[in-house]
């Protein structure tokens, strides 16, 4: 009998919902096992090796459901722990920097391009890398918006406070010339059209979960992994943190109520 593997995708926390959702528009036949690692959020400020832990702690928990993919839908961990998990696990494991940096680039006109992250994304360079890799010539300012993912993990997107703190947090970019601003953290969808008012409607905003997805569909096709048959899955979600916010938040994104089962960690942050 055949049994259909899962993606696996995992998030410092509601971030990864975004990927989730875009996952399920365009692979409804996908199964997705999701781990939000809400009660550790945000893994911004964390430190690289931190990160790194917390990834690899959450991907050993996913692992036991044999899946076919892993998705790192938190860029904070895609660039802290990427090349690692992958060096780590015998199955595909894609993050959300890549795909970002390539959407960005087969959008800009002027090859100016702005990038928003948490504080981890933006010091690890990690965009300006893969940008530049790609295209050498290319302008590129980048900012930390510590404030946003917060935001989002207690459910504020959608309140006038958000309009203010957005507006804050992209103050200094905003005096910048650029055609197109990457989404460089999962979280910001949230906030996405708070995020266009206040940027203006001249600049593209590049979404990292969009075209993770489109990645995810890629890869599977590639390897032959697609899912098959008629039968629509049931997916799978997990949380370390709150598991009512998560169950608001996860409603009101994706449009529908969630299998979601809590977990308690073992391991502590090295940090206390």
């Amino acid at each position: 009998m055949f049994v259909q593997q899962a993606i696996a995708i995992l998030d410092s926390g509601v971030g990864g919902l975004t990927v989730v959702k875009e996952v399920m528009r365009q692979l409804p036949r996908e199964k997705i096992i999701y781990f939000g690692d809400t009660a550790r959020a945000p893994y911004g400020p964390r430190s690289a090796e931190e990160v790194r832990l917390f990834t690899e702690q959450i991907v050993d928990f996913l692992i036991q459901f044999n899946p076919k993919m892993i998705v790192i839908a938190c860029n904070t961990a895609t660039a802290a722990a990427l090349d690692y998990i992958q060096s780590k696990v015998a199955i595909p494991v894609i993050g959300v920097i890549h795909p970002g940096a390539r959407a960005a680039i087969s959008t800009t006109k002027t090859g100016k391009i702005g990038v928003i992250g948490t504080l981890g994304t933006i010091r690890s360079g990690a965009y300006s890398s893969a940008l530049k890799e790609l295209n050498p010539t290319l302008e590129i300012v980048s900012e930390a918006c510590p404030t946003l993912v917060p935001l989002v993990e207690q459910g504020l997107y959608e309140t006038p406070e958000a309009v203010e703190v957005v507006r804050d947090a992209l103050k200094e970019i905003r005096q910048y010339s650029m055609d197109c601003l990457i989404l460089g953290c999962t979280h910001y969808p949230f906030l996405k059209p708070v995020i266009q008012t206040v940027i203006g409607s001249s600049v593209k905003l590049i979404s990292s979960a969009d075209e993770t997805a489109r990645e995810i569909s890629t890869v599977l096709h590639q390897k032959g992994k697609l899912a098959r048959g008629s039968e629509l899955p049931v997916h799978q979600f997990f949380c370390s943190g709150d598991p009512e916010m998560f169950r608001q938040i996860a409603l009101r994104w994706l449009g529908k109520q969630i299998e979601l089962t809590p977990i308690v960690w073992q391991i502590s942050s090295p940090t206390g």
